[in-house]
């Protein structure tokens, strides 16, 4: 195995610890995770593979069904191109490799069965700051053998789950995300929150699963930027002293002093996952029950796709 640059097991998360100081952690990019899951008939908060932009590399040991979802890594089954958003049978001794990224950042590797790493603390997530999930808390490394409870491949015998194109995002350089204001919107004057929604930013080297970092126009504050420290929630849009901001992912800690100018929306959360050192941002405030409307909106076309791949 050549584990690439940063690969690590993930489920839906690790919830109910922040308050102990512990990350969520779990896939950056849920949208993603949940639908490598439906294509191969898991549960959706079975534990899949994050692959971080390029070089994973590995041998099949057993016959299996997989969907590659997320961005584009350049998959492959055996050098051949692999279709993406599509279950894929895979046979004993078939090599899968990510060669190189071309759109988005992170793929996911979803099999049939889940894969079987024990749980801690009710979540089979890899937490690489707490040191635990996964294989022993830890990003992949050559030699690790990923273990999943193997099921009956029958109901997949001639058949091929692919996702509606309709459904399957397209990743570019430039990311649009719509943004709730708050909860600190009193500590910016209106001259900054107009620069906040009128500019691109541009995300610097500073891109992990904790954050991305972004430069561009300073977002003034009214009387500085620090506040009483408070719990820190997936998409936080945190503005620092500098009047950069800086938007919080999975691997966020748990508690930050700084202000936040908003929030982004759950829908959106997926492709702030995709984005890379380098990719444009640009922010649009929508109401809360706007974002509502378009989270139920996308969790009816879940609820459509499970029916049918469960069937």
């Amino acid at each position: 195995m050549n584990p690439g640059v940063f690969t690590t097991v993930q489920d839906l998360g690790r919830v109910g610890y922040q308050k102990y100081g512990l990350a969520v952690s779990g896939s950056a990019d849920h949208y993603s995770h949940r639908m490598a899951n439906i294509l191969v008939g898991n549960p959706e908060s079975s534990a899949v593979l994050e692959v971080t932009l390029m070089g994973l590399k590995m041998k099949t040991l057993k016959q299996t069904v997989i969907a590659v979802t997320g961005g584009d890594l350049t998959f492959t089954v055996n050098g051949v191109p692999g279709p993406m958003w599509s279950s894929v049978k895979v046979n004993e001794g078939d090599v899968i490799h990510f060669a190189g990224c071309r759109s988005g950042c992170r793929a996911y590797i979803g099999v049939i069965g889940g894969i079987s790493v024990p749980k801690i603390l009710g979540s089979r997530s890899t937490d690489t700051v707490g040191k635990i999930g996964g294989i022993k808390g830890r990003a992949l490394k050559k030699g690790d053998v990923i273990p999943f409870k193997e099921q009956s491949l029958l109901r997949f015998q001639g058949v091929r789950r692919r996702l509606p194109e309709n459904l399957i995002p397209t990743y570019t350089n430039t990311f649009h995300l719509r943004v709730i204001l708050g909860p600190q919107e009193e500590a910016f004057k209106e001259k900054a929150i107009h620069t906040f929604f009128s500019s691109t930013y541009k995300a610097t080297k500073d891109v992990n699963r904790m954050g991305c970092r972004l430069e561009g126009p300073i977002i003034e504050h009214t009387a500085g930027a620090d506040i009483t420290s408070e719990g820190i929630f997936f998409g936080a849009i945190q503005v620092p002293k500098n009047g950069q901001p800086i938007v919080f992912l999975v691997g966020r800690q748990s508690i930050g002093g700084y202000t936040k100018i908003g929030g982004v929306i759950t829908v959106d959360l997926p492709k702030l996952a995709q984005v890379k050192p380098g990719d444009s941002i640009t922010f649009e405030r929508i109401t809360v029950e706007e974002a509502h409307a378009l989270l139920k909106e996308k969790e009816h076309d879940f609820s459509i796709l499970k029916s049918y791949s469960y069937s």
